[in-house]
């Protein structure tokens, strides 16, 4: 069993493994593999997955590796600066884009409606334009700024100071707009607004 738990791709499959397990001892609820019905619900469990990997990460960063920086002794920083913040900004991005995907295929049908507002899908449409601006400003403003902060990209002292505010500043709009958004992604189904 402890092998399971000493690598992260045996502990995901095994994730996998107990959801198949679910699936097969409980009949999977009458639907079958394949049928539009299993297909739109893969995608809204792919879309609820990639958006929990986005904002966790995104939580993260702003309630506990932001806030602890100051606390960390110079010397420990490159740890952080070098290995922790690039690997999770690698996942932060790509979930922020695999949600936005996943949400569009998910929204498919009524996408056009959600996006204009059209009767019915309001509190969608604004969860949608939310979501969009969060992945915009990730793979725009967060990213390209966090490579000048980080060092990946070489940048003067002020430019890479400047560009660490920035980075800082998208993240928390980001995770004020989370709030809303997620609001507004779980509101839809009471068509609260």
């Amino acid at each position: 069993m402890g092998a399971i738990f000493q690598s992260l791709g045996r502990t995901i499959l095994a994730g996998f493994v107990i959801l198949v397990l679910i699936i097969i001892v409980t009949g999977g609820a009458g639907v079958r593999a394949g049928d539009q019905v299993w297909w739109a619900f893969v995608m809204r469990w792919l879309h609820v997955m990639s958006g929990v990997m986005w904002i966790g990460l995104l939580w993260y960063f702003n309630f506990v590796q932001i806030p602890s920086m100051p606390k960390i002794p110079d010397e420990q920083k490159p740890a952080i600066g070098k290995v922790i913040a690039p690997a999770a900004l690698f996942w932060f991005r790509w979930a922020a884009l695999a949600t936005l995907v996943t949400g569009v295929i998910v929204g498919g049908k009524y996408l056009g409606s959600a996006l204009t507002f059209g009767q019915g899908y309001v509190t969608i449409g604004i969860g949608m334009w939310l979501g969009i601006i969060m992945a915009f400003n990730v793979w725009f403003i967060i990213w390209p700024n966090q490579k000048k902060a980080l060092g990946i990209v070489q940048v003067d002292a002020d430019a890479k100071a400047k560009a660490a505010r920035v980075a800082m500043i998208t993240s928390r709009i980001n995770t004020m707009l989370s709030i809303p958004m997620l609001f507004c992604m779980v509101g839809q189904k009471y068509n609260i607004l």
